[in-house]
């Protein structure tokens, strides 16, 4: 992680301006972040696979900072807020605090991030009544990872432009860069709106996402008020303290942190069931941190399944879930490993007759 890569390069890999066909989309990186730009590689109405195809890797060149003014500076005071709450953590703990930490940590990361924003909102997996989908995104805004809007258009653009010039985190732009770096810079070129209107359309129609999208601070302030208040009501200031330092802040940097070696780590180590075009890695250690995501190589070469871990020990406490609303009637059309391999047969079946 050299500290050279605290900042993202204008580019890093040396790479054609035209077409490539054997990488199965263009590789010139556009003018704009949201002009230009291919449709995602897995839509999310239509199609259901990652064309594999080689993965490219390129050369290292020197970064050069980006211009002051792509900053960031309300995302940046929030992750800085966030992580200088977290140091008070010595001082202020408590095993009430400790329990909440872990407990609305996994409401947060599993439910919230993992099925709700990606499995569900980003790459429509599954499908749950609208009070469950509410219910999911409100969690996941509790994560403090950003809007449900922001946060699944981003991750649309990163499986269209996955390792390749376009991707708002990848480790070829740095490590530290594809961890977290990135979040202090803008994405959308200054134009929300059209960011937005291209990669999330099906989502940006929906006035419940843009409520949670519009007040994702004001909620935050709300939740961690009314922790301090029953802290306080319960044993005074100093579970009060406890529980926002613990609750909140404790929790919310361990669930980024969690979410963000998805990004880094899972792009630099581990091991492949399929030949993609990107470094997307299966990496135990992250799987058991992300509640199933760390399954990544698996993710990307088949991004709509809802069901990450495709062998017997790659464990998915996510999909556990995932089943869990499924057989209490909460969740539909499950599009799982099972769903898939009877799609394909079908398919085969249909070309054999042809």
């Amino acid at each position: 992680f050299p500290l050279a890569s605290l900042f993202k390069p204008s580019d890093m890999r040396s790479h054609p301006s035209q077409h490539d066909p054997s990488q199965g989309t263009s590789l010139k990186s556009p003018k704009s972040h949201h002009a230009e730009l291919q449709s995602p590689v897995m839509s999310p109405v239509s199609e259901e696979i990652q064309a594999s195809v080689p993965v490219r890797s390129g050369s290292k060149a020197q970064p050069r900072i980006p211009e002051v003014y792509h900053i960031q500076w309300g995302a940046t005071a929030w992750l800085v807020a966030l992580h200088l709450g977290a140091l008070a953590a010595p001082w202020t703990f408590s095993w009430s605090g400790l329990f909440l930490c872990l407990f609305i940590h996994w409401i947060n990361g599993s439910l919230g991030i993992c099925l709700g924003y990606h499995r569900l909102l980003t790459h429509t997996g599954l499908e749950v009544p609208r009070w469950v989908k509410y219910t999911l995104t409100f969690f996941g805004v509790l994560a403090g990872e950003g809007g449900p809007i922001s946060w699944t258009a981003n991750h649309r653009k990163h499986h269209a432009y996955s390792d390749q010039p376009g991707d708002p985190h990848s480790p070829h732009d740095g490590p530290w860069w594809a961890h977290m770096f990135w979040l202090a810079f803008s994405t959308d070129n200054g134009d929300f709106k059209g960011f937005a209107n291209h990669w999330v359309p099906d989502l940006v129609k929906d006035k419940g996402l843009m409520f949670f999208e519009t007040f994702f601070l004001p909620i935050h302030i709300l939740f961690g008020a009314l922790l301090a208040g029953i802290g306080y009501m319960i044993d005074g200031p100093s579970l009060a303290i406890s529980w926002l330092v613990w609750a909140v802040c404790v929790r919310m940097v361990a669930v980024l942190h969690v979410t963000w070696f998805v990004n880094s780590a899972s792009h630099m180590w581990g091991y492949k069931n399929y030949e993609t075009r990107d470094d997307s890695r299966n990496l135990w250690w992250v799987a058991i941190l992300a509640y199933g995501e760390g399954w990544h190589n698996n993710h990307h070469a088949l991004p709509r399944l809802a069901q990450h871990g495709h062998k017997w020990w790659e464990f998915d406490i996510t999909f556990q879930a995932i089943r869990f609303l499924r057989a209490v009637g909460l969740a539909k059309n499950v599009y799982d490993l099972a769903a898939y391999e009877e799609k394909q047969r079908k398919r085969a079946e249909r070309s054999a007759a042809a």
